[in-house]
This record gives C-alpha cells, structure tokens and sequence, in this order.
C-alpha cells in the first residue's frame, strides 16, 4: 500500500470463480506459466524476438535487450498476478511439455466497452504450421464459454492494433 492506495489491479475476476488451471487440444496444452519454466520460456522468446515485435503492438521492441535473468523477473510476476487474479498468464505447451509454443495473457484494460485485454503468439517455428490460428480460436471460444467476461478484446487480431489505440479509455481518478 502506498498512501492507502493498493499498487496491484484489483483482481479481474469474481472471488467465486474458478480459474482453470489447464486447457489441452491434440496440438497444445496451456497452463499457468510460472518461474520454472524461465529456461524453455526464454528459448521460444528469443527464437522469435521479430515475430513478436510485431504481435503485441505496431513496431514494439520487445523482447529486444531481454535477458534470461529479466525473463525470470517477469515470470515471477505473471505467476503473483496469476495468484491474485489480477491477470492470468498461460504457457502454451507441446502436450508433453517438451517445448514452448507460446503464451496467451489475460489482462485488465481501461479501453472503454471492454473488461479484459487478451493477447498471445506462437513462437516463430509454429508460425506456418496453423497453431496461431488454432491456439486464437481455441481461446476465443475458451474466454466465451468458460470464463466470466462480458466483453474480452483481442487487439491485433479481432481488431488491427490501429483500431485498438483509437479507442477512448475510462479516465483513471485518483483518491482525495
């Protein structure tokens, strides 16, 4: 707490819902991606470092200048706000865990008409074999029939990012 003011999002879903702890098709398996996955994480990160510059927004840096060290930072972050359900991080696996695929991310958004922000990419080796596709549409209808969001968004997918930035956000008011 800073000043009374809590540093985390509140959690984005209800306290009664149960996250899922696993989705599995014939080609992928996606569970919460935590710290001991840094070594594997890392390799599938820096295989497809301009993939995804171009994934998450129009000419992004990331993951340029990434080491293993800060990759292990973030994945301990995403595993704490996996924990307290302020946003949902997933690995995308080979079913037997063998390689990372990828990752999909779940996250709060100020845009306005909707509640969630979801996002993931495929590491470049995958990118011609149809998983980007198939991992989209297994999520897509993963979020609609199991998760509690009215309105999820899937910027540079259902929308192009340009869309995406031009949408007005709730304003954020700070506590007198």
């Amino acid at each position: 707490m800073l000043r009374g003011l809590t540093v985390y999002n509140p959690p984005i879903v209800p306290g009664d819902f149960r996250v899922p702890e696993r989705l599995e098709t014939p080609r992928m398996r996606l569970r919460p991606l935590v710290m001991a996955d840094v070594d594997r994480d890392y390799e599938a990160v820096m295989s497809s470092r301009e993939r995804l510059q171009r994934v998450f927004r129009e000419n992004g840096e990331w993951p340029e200048g990434l080491t293993r060290e800060q990759n292990l930072i973030e994945l301990a972050w995403h595993q704490c706000e996996f924990q307290m359900r302020t946003s949902f991080a997933y690995t995308v696996t080979s079913l037997d865990e063998s390689r990372v695929l990828g990752c999909l991310y779940i996250y709060p958004t100020r845009k306005i008409g909707f509640d969630v922000e979801i996002t993931m990419w495929v590491r470049e080796s995958e990118a011609t074999t149809g998983l980007d596709d198939h991992l989209y549409r297994t999520v897509r209808d993963w979020v609609a029939s199991c998760w509690p969001f009215g309105s999820p968004s899937y910027p540079g997918r259902a929308m192009t990012w340009e869309a995406w930035n031009r949408i007005a956000e709730k304003s954020f008011r700070s506590p007198e």
